[in-house]
C-alpha cells in the first residue's frame, strides 16, 4: 500500500472490490484473507490523517461492500448446514440401500 493521503481513495476502492469479487466468486478461503487483513490496512490509511470527504464515500462504500460479502458467506453457511442436515436425515436409508444391493449382488453369484 502506498504511504500517501492522495491514495488511500484509490486502496480502499480496490479492499471493497476485493471482498465483494472474492464473495461473489464463492472463494471463502479469498475472502477470509481479505477479511482479517482489512483491520491492520484501515489502521495504516487511518494513521495518513484525517480523511478526506471522497475517502469517507470510499469508506462507506467499503463498509457496504463488507457487509454485503458477510451476508453472502452466512448465506453460504446456511446452505451448506442444510445440504449437511440432509445428508445427515438421508445416511440411514443410504445404508440400507447399500446392504440390499450387497445382499442383492452376493445372492446372484454363483
Amino acid at each position: 500500500m502506498a504511504d500517501t493521503p492522495r491514495d488511500r481513495q484509490a486502496q480502499l476502492l480496490r479492499l471493497g472490490d476485493a471482498l465483494q469479487a472474492a464473495a461473489g466468486g464463492a472463494d471463502w478461503d479469498s475472502l477470509g484473507r481479505h477479511v482479517r487483513a482489512l483491520g491492520p490496512q484501515l489502521q495504516a490509511l487511518a494513521r495518513l490523517g484525517p480523511w478526506s470527504a471522497p475517502e469517507r464515500a470510499a469508506l462507506a462504500r467499503l463498509r457496504r461492500q463488507h457487509d454485503a460479502a458477510a451476508a453472502a458467506a452466512d448465506d453460504a453457511a446456511r446452505a451448506l448446514g442444510t445440504h449437511l442436515e440432509g445428508i445427515r436425515a438421508n445416511q440411514e436409508g443410504w445404508v440400507a440401500y447399500a446392504m440390499h444391493s450387497e445382499t442383492e449382488s452376493g445372492a446372484s453369484r454363483p
